[in-house]
């Protein structure tokens, strides 16, 4: 029987230029890319291909120095046009030019009763040779799972609570057979219980409702509830030397087609969204698209920033920058390169503020949709210690002094203050309401460094 939780911390941040529930008939891009750095935990890739070879769906294209039987694999079939490095020959980018029909690479194929006979040894080789295996997620830190490692439980957020994020019932409608034969497989790897976790105020798809063999949670509450490690905290929290894995629907169901037609199948429905997106609406790719044709001639103005991901926790990519491999989304908001004087202090209805003192008009028009852009309103200062992180997060942790305990790289009280039950999406609206205008995500994962590197 599943928990109902209810939530009362946290901020729902309601932007403009949602997308419409319709699908556009845009072309494919032409290129497709697959970073590095999307994966964390992996620190040392090592090319499998060269500019010039030819790849199938489903083909390796690097693997992980540290686990070198962690494969991750291309996309899309065709031709490998491009080896993007950064400084110090860091690998950033492996590009694919597409072809027009996918061509994909042939993996055993069972049928829904094989797979209750399918040995774990065996459903592990098919998923680290295909490339799905790094949709699993591992808790503590955030890393790609472990493929040694056995978790004491397993969770999907069946929802997402972030801004302009893409309705779950729309980007997985008709897919229950193959979410249904991914959570069995996922089933071979813990003794515990997979929990799957709904929105109790919103409309249940029936590819989570119907799914056999799970504990079906339902959770209410603003952002960042829809967040899997909130979910966990409340559900089945971390301590030390435990070991929990996450997986996010589109991973369930890219297993459950492997499995059962024997492929790699990056398909996706993403949402391209934003206040500058003249038509807000919903695209058909694969993972790892350049973001360009679905822009152009799409924006209400130029000057612009595109992210991969939502506001909140997503990548700035640019116009011609390709989706992260666990984004679903674009946002698209004004650039915000601009000084304002005493603007942070000013009373309007136009700015949204977690502190009434600041955002006071806001709250009288709690639907209102607002346009907000990328500036900061300040520069980092002193450590202001307000209490306000705490009632944006609504675990039973103290915000404040975990981060200030990592900037001390004290890690006895990282240990004790929380460290294992977060990563950054976790924090991501601390840094959104905190008057300090410190980099909280980046200082979070310098401190899951230091104790991953202990």
């Amino acid at each position: 029987m599943g928990k109902f939780i209810r939530l009362k911390k946290g901020f729902d941040i309601n932007l403009a230029g949602k997308a419409a529930p319709t699908i556009s008939n845009t072309e494919q891009p032409e290129t497709f890319a697959i970073k590095p750095t999307d994966f964390q935990g992996i620190y040392m890739p090592k090319l499998m291909v060269k500019e010039g070879d030819s790849v199938k769906a489903g083909s390796p294209l690097f693997h992980d120095k540290k686990h070198e039987n962690v494969l991750f694999t291309s996309p899309v079939s065709g031709e490998v046009v491009q080896i993007k490095r950064g400084e110090k020959r860091k690998l950033l980018e492996v590009v694919v030019l597409a072809d027009k029909s996918i061509d994909y690479v042939q993996f055993d194929k069972y049928s829904v009763s094989d797979l209750t006979h399918l040995s774990r040894e065996k459903a592990l080789q098919q998923m680290l040779s295909s490339g799905v295996w790094v949709n699993l997620i591992q808790r503590p830190f955030g890393i790609v799972a472990d493929p040694n490692e056995k978790p004491k439980s397993i969770f999907i957020s069946a929802f997402d609570s972030s801004p302009l994020a893409p309705d779950y019932g729309f980007i997985f409608k008709g897919q229950e057979q193959f979410f249904q034969a991914g959570v069995d497989v996922l089933k071979k790897f813990t003794s515990g219980a997979v929990h799957v976790n709904v929105h109790s105020e919103r409309e249940i798809s029936s590819v989570f409702s119907q799914v056999k063999g799970v504990e079906l949670n339902k959770f209410s509450g603003p952002h960042p509830s829809g967040c899997v490690g909130v979910q966990i905290h409340h559900l089945d929290p971390i301590n030390k030397g435990d070991v929990v894995w996450t997986i996010n629907p589109y991973g369930v169901i890219q297993i459950g087609k492997l499995f059962l037609n024997g492929v790699y199948d990056a398909s996706k429905i993403i949402t391209v969204a934003g206040s500058e997106v003249k038509n807000p609406q919903y695209y058909k790719t694969y993972s790892g698209a350049s973001v360009k044709k679905y822009l152009t001639g799409n924006l209400k103005q130029d000057h612009i920033r595109v992210v991969s991901g939502n506001v909140l926790t997503g990548t700035s990519i640019g116009k011609e920058g390709y989706l992260g491999f666990y984004d679903h989304q674009v946002s698209v908001i004004p650039e915000g390169d601009y000084y304002e004087f005493l603007g942070w202090i000013k009373p309007t209805a136009s700015k949204l503020s977690f502190q009434r003192a600041f955002g006071l008009l806001s709250f009288l028009t709690p639907k209102k949709e607002f346009v907000l852009d990328s500036n900061n309103r300040g520069e980092p200062r002193a450590f202001v210690q307000t209490g306000v992180f705490e009632q944006v997060t609504p675990m039973d942790i103290l915000p404040t002094y975990l981060l200030k305990s990592i900037i001390a790289e004290d890690y006895d009280e990282m240990e004790a203050l929380g460290i294992y039950e977060v990563i950054e999406e976790d924090l991501a609206l601390c840094e959104f309401v905190d008057v300090s205008k410190h980099n909280v995500q980046s200082i979070l994962r310098e401190g899951i460094d230091l104790m991953l590197n202990s």
